[in-house]
């Protein structure tokens, strides 16, 4: 599969890009700054809300992951603005797979009573901005009418994956707080890898 990555210099791309890789993908890292990717990664540079530039680094691929996120809290908005440019340059390039990664926080389906009436509503205040252009982001994608997947997975942490996750269609992982990025990204490969997983949302957890 030939895939690009967009997001590709960010913590959870990178893990994308190398998992990908060293499962024999042709991977596509998409990177706004150029000192940012490593000397081995075949990339190409674009803003994320750059249809043309975009379109241009899609130009034959089989599939998208979408890993774009807010860095900075200034950043409420961005994926949204970075899906539809997406969506733009997918139809320009004749590239129908997406994956794309949004989180499981806005969302209550599938949680047990802790999480949903203890847990999820301060994580909601807190992150109001940030899950509302997740939401925004996740019905640009279903409006889209590619081949999509979304992902969604909980807090996110570095370091060493456990090589297994769990995961569950229409709903969250019940008890499923955290998910190593290294995980995420074996994750991501494998539902792009699986045509039943189109149009469908897929939380994944430890």
């Amino acid at each position: 599969m030939r895939l690009v990555v967009l997001g590709a210099s960010g913590r959870t791309g990178r893990e994308l890009v190398d998992h990908a890789s060293s499962r024999g993908h042709d991977v596509i890292a998409v990177v706004r700054n150029p000192a940012k990717a490593p000397s081995d990664w075949n990339a190409a540079i674009a803003e994320g809300t750059d249809a043309t530039a975009l379109a241009e680094a899609m130009t034959g691929a089989d599939a998208v992951a979408f890993c774009i996120g807010p860095v900075e809290k200034t950043d409420v908005g961005v994926m949204e603005k970075a899906a539809i440019a997406t969506v733009r340059a997918m139809r320009i390039a004749g590239v129908d797979r997406l994956a794309l990664i949004t989180a499981s926080g806005p969302f209550n389906e599938g949680d047990g009573p802790l999480t949903r009436y203890l847990a999820k509503p301060i994580v909601q205040r807190v992150l109001r901005d940030q899950f509302a252009d997740m939401v925004a982001t996740e019905a640009v994608i279903r409006d889209s009418g590619l081949d999509w997947t979304i992902v969604r997975p909980p807090m996110l942490t570095d370091g060493r994956g456990c090589a297994g996750y769990r995961e569950r269609r229409e709903g969250n992982v019940r008890g499923g707080i955290r998910i190593a990025r290294a995980d995420l990204a074996r994750a991501m490969v494998d539902l792009l890898e699986d045509p039943t997983t189109v149009g469908r949302s897929v939380s994944v957890a430890r």
